[in-house]
Formats: C-alpha cells, sequence, structure tokens
C-alpha cells in the first residue's frame, strides 16, 4: 500500500508524518531525499551548479538555498530547468526506497511525503491521498511564528502555493490540524487503522 501525504507550508504535515511514522509507517520523504541529492559532489548538485553557475555556492560549497531560491522564485523558465535536474533524481530514489520497504513487508503501508504531491500529478500514482489542513489564518500565524517572516512575506510564499482549501478536495483522507495534538493524534490513529486494513487486504 503506498498512500501520499501533502499539505501547504506550516499546516503541519511534518507532524502528522512523524505520528504516521510512529504507527508503524515507512516514509518516503521527498525533501530529505532533495537534500541528500544536492550535498556537494552528487548528482543534483553537479546539475543545478552547471546549470546556474558556482555564484550560487556557499563558501562550504554546499548550495545557498536562500540564493537559488530567490533564483527560481518567481522564473518559471529557471523553475522549470531546475525541477528538471532534481525531479528525476528524486523519483530514482523514491522508488528504489519503496521498493526496498514493500520487499521487506509486501503488506506494509509507505507514506510518499509530498510537498506538491497534488500539484505535480504525483497523486494519481497513491492509492489513497491524506491531506493535512488548517484554516488559512492559522496557517498564516503559524507560518509567521514559525520562520520569523513579515506579514507580506508570510502571505508571498502561502499564495505561491495551491491553497489548501483545493488541497483538501483532492483527499481521501484530511487530518485537520486545527485543534490540539491530542485531536490531531486521534484523527492520525483512525487514518492508520484503515490504511492498515487496506494493505493487509482485510474486508
Amino acid at each position: 500500500m503506498i498512500a501520499g501525504l501533502t499539505g501547504s507550508i506550516a499546516t503541519g504535515k511534518s507532524t502528522v508524518s512523524k505520528m504516521l511514522q510512529q504507527q508503524g509507517a515507512v516514509i518516503v520523504d521527498a525533501d530529505r531525499i532533495v537534500r541528500q541529492a544536492q550535498l556537494p559532489g552528487e548528482p543534483a548538485w553537479r546539475g543545478i551548479v552547471e546549470a546556474f553557475g558556482e555564484e550560487i555556492l556557499l563558501p562550504t560549497r554546499e548550495l545557498d538555498r536562500a540564493k537559488l531560491g530567490a533564483l527560481v522564485f518567481g522564473n518559471e523558465a529557471a523553475r522549470q530547468k531546475l525541477n528538471g535536474i532534481v525531479h528525476p533524481l528524486v523519483r530514482e530514489e523514491r522508488d528504489r526506497q519503496t521498493q526496498a520497504a514493500l520487499q521487506e513487508d509486501p503488506h506494509g503501508v509507505v507514506i510518499w511525503d509530498i510537498p506538491l504531491l497534488i500539484e505535480t500529478g504525483i497523486y494519481r500514482e497513491v492509492e489513497k491521498v491524506i491531506v493535512v489542513y488548517t484554516d488559512p489564518e492559522q496557517q498564516l500565524a503559524r507560518l509567521l511564528e514559525r520562520d520569523n517572516l513579515s506579514r507580506e512575506a508570510a502571505l508571498q510564499r502561502i499564495a505561491a502555493q495551491m491553497s489548501i482549501e483545493e488541497k483538501r478536495t483532492y483527499a481521501d483522507y484530511v487530518i485537520d490540524n486545527c485543534g490540539s495534538r491530542e485531536e490531531t493524534e486521534r484523527q492520525v490513529l483512525d487514518v492508520w487503522a484503515e490504511l492498515e486494513r487496506l494493505a493487509r487486504g482485510a474486508e
């Protein structure tokens, strides 16, 4: 069983991902794969430096993520170029991790933790879609607190993504993360029980 987990910025996807992992899910984390692939000398790092030049490197030879982000933010051609380098490598590693997990336990639950699950169309490749939801006001408040941004910068980041209201229309399961941690956990346990049931083919 492969399920997809997504949300929007500051909705609490990482919290839900950890809760699912604690229950026994194998988490295939797209962001972690990207970070690994972008370490100095790794294939994505080489491709990015070749495409955007050495000026996007820090003195340590690591990518200057802020500079790279500024370069591609609002520049569709640059964003597509970056995605063209990173996405195939991420897909390859994602599939490798998934196959390894399902070989070990054919009735296990693998969760693809992917921020752009819906935008990239990857949601079509999973059996169930889980969306972590908070209302827009709470999303903004959490982002302001978490990233120490100005209100304008926070709103700009939220606006750059598909809205959480639209994302929830793609969901098989919505985890409403507006309340307490305990309330979120109760919902996660319910979803987990259903995923396990489906993975093991129970009626």
